[in-house]
């Protein structure tokens, strides 16, 4: 049997698993909440109606199979950004360099920050508007595993085309047509150095990071020598004049020929191109390597602490099936330390995740102008997309997102979400209690509480909701004190925005 064959027939039993795992008595609304928690960038006013009505064993399917979704609202939120559809020279060349067109000449509209931001803008959109939710995520997942840094000198030309044909192709593909595709993009051999290293002098950041980072983990059982083989490997891979044409280019006269040991693995002499290519081939089939990737989706999906019996599992998985991320994520979902009841919020949104689910929990609608707004949100709470210097790219644990100064740069995006005060967000709270009482502040809580956390709010929570009703800022009482006449419903969304439950996912 083929290893297309056998992942074929592994995604036909893990269906099976799934809707074995997920049946209709499970189905309850809590379960789905979850499920879109964890798959989507929070759900919206009607999805756990949708979910429950299709099942969420088929949800999964038609979330895997993006390309069968209708996602045109997203589409045409995107037009505007026109950067997104130019390439790699095009953008060189409509948008310079300062030290190529002198900064007080140069058009607003063509300076070069224009890129990354229009890039970030159409993260946000994606993540608030399209129904691809899965993709999405997992296009966020992957380039935080291969991230670039955007500021880094000629990468803010490179990374819009970067995120184009590397991560979002192969973001539910194989992992390693990821690797294969990452190695040889400009905007990955600018930002680890590849590009400068040759023979004699080697530059060897991307050889630690596609061990370190990419490929094997920290714990893979390579040693410093392997780093240095790697390197040697990959001289003469570089870039095609990087600040006209920047695409990939094999340069055999700087490359190292001689035999290498890699893993263990002879190199014979006298190869080119084909050494990294051989190395690829080497470190996205290691054991090493299905465990790490394993580790890292679990821990995504499930738990900062990924359960060990899930993660070798899901290893198991990637062996079978040459790396294949649908069914990885297949068999994570149909686990039962998935729907176990304390991965339930369990995990901490990050920045774009949280603002990204507050616009969609209120039925919020973005465009252009408000995509950069939500960006700039996101980076004030601490996470500015394309801006992750380290290789590691953002965190996906608890500990990276929780202080107080964050806490407080989220509750004032609230605010600002449910009164209507970021510009280009067509939000309204009003819509989430049509048909209550104004005057009732219980009402109202309950109301938003049921809206925007399903109605799972904690008794602590809950506790200072209540406290809250009796601020004169949230509720104007009469002259003879007897009732509130009015309910600032904004505010009390703002505080179930900012509550513990809201900020977990």
């Amino acid at each position: 049997m083929t290893a297309r064959s056998r992942a074929a027939a592994l995604a036909i039993a893990v269906s099976a698993v799934i809707a074995a795992g997920i049946p209709a008595s499970a189905q309850d609304d809590r379960a789905i909440v979850h499920l879109l928690a964890r798959t989507t960038f929070g759900p919206r006013p009607g999805d756990v109606a949708r979910v429950r009505e299709l099942g969420a064993a088929a949800w999964l399917e038609t979330q895997l199979h993006p390309e069968r979704l209708d996602d045109t609202a997203c589409d045409t939120a995107l037009v505007p950004l026109a950067t997104l559809r130019m390439s790699i020279p095009e953008l060189l060349r409509e948008y310079p360099r300062p030290d190529q067109r002198g900064r007080e000449q140069m058009q607003r509209e063509k300076r070069p920050e224009r890129i990354v931001a229009e890039l970030q803008a159409a993260r946000m959109i994606r993540a608030v508007t399209s129904q691809r939710q899965l993709h999405e995520v997992m296009v966020d997942f992957w380039f935080n595993h291969f991230n670039v840094f955007a500021p880094k000198g000629a990468v803010r030309w490179y990374v819009t085309d970067y995120e184009r044909t590397v991560v979002r192709p192969h973001a539910l593909g194989r992992f390693p047509d990821l690797v294969r595709a990452s190695a040889r993009h400009p905007a990955m051999l600018f930002y680890l150095d590849n590009w400068i290293s040759r023979a004699g002098r080697l530059n060897e950041n991307y050889a630690r990071e596609l061990l370190e980072l990419h490929t094997l983990g920290v714990d893979g059982g390579y040693t410093q020598t392997d780093v240095t083989e790697v390197a040697r490997a990959f001289t003469g891979w570089g870039i095609e004049r990087p600040q006209q044409d920047g695409w990939f280019v094999f340069r055999p006269r700087v490359h190292d020929y001689g035999e290498k040991i890699v893993l263990g693995h002879r190199l014979a002499a006298g190869r080119g191109q084909d050494d990294g290519e051989r190395v690829l081939d080497l470190v996205t089939r290691h054991p090493a390597t299905a465990r790490f990737i394993a580790t890292k989706l679990v821990r995504r999906f499930v738990s900062d602490t990924p359960p060990p019996a899930l993660v070798a599992q899901i290893a198991e998985v990637f062996r079978r099936t040459d790396g294949d991320v649908k069914a990885m994520l297949r068999a994570i979902f149909a686990s039962g330390e998935f729907t176990a009841a304390d991965a339930e919020r369990a995990k901490i949104k990050k920045p774009l995740e949280f603002v990204a689910s507050a616009v969609r929990a209120i039925g919020g609608g973005v465009d252009a102008r408000g995509g950069v707004q939500l960006a700039r949100a996101a980076a004030e709470i601490g996470e500015p997309l394309y801006g992750a210097q380290p290789p590691t790219g953002w965190p996906d644990r608890a500990g990276a997102w929780v202080s107080a100064g964050t806490l407080l740069a989220r509750m004032n995006f609230g605010l600002a979400l449910a009164e209507g005060r970021v510009p280009g967000v067509r939000a309204t709270v009003a819509g989430l209690v049509a048909g209550v009482d104004a005057a009732d502040a219980a009402a109202v809580r309950d109301r938003l509480v049921g809206a925007l956390l399903n109605g799972h709010v904690s008794a602590a929570t809950r506790a200072v909701l209540d406290a809250h009703l009796t601020d004169p800022a949230i509720t104007r009482l009469t002259a003879d004190d007897r009732g509130p006449v009015r309910t600032d419903i904004e505010k009390v969304a703002a505080l179930v925005l900012g509550s513990p439950e809201f900020q977990r996912r």
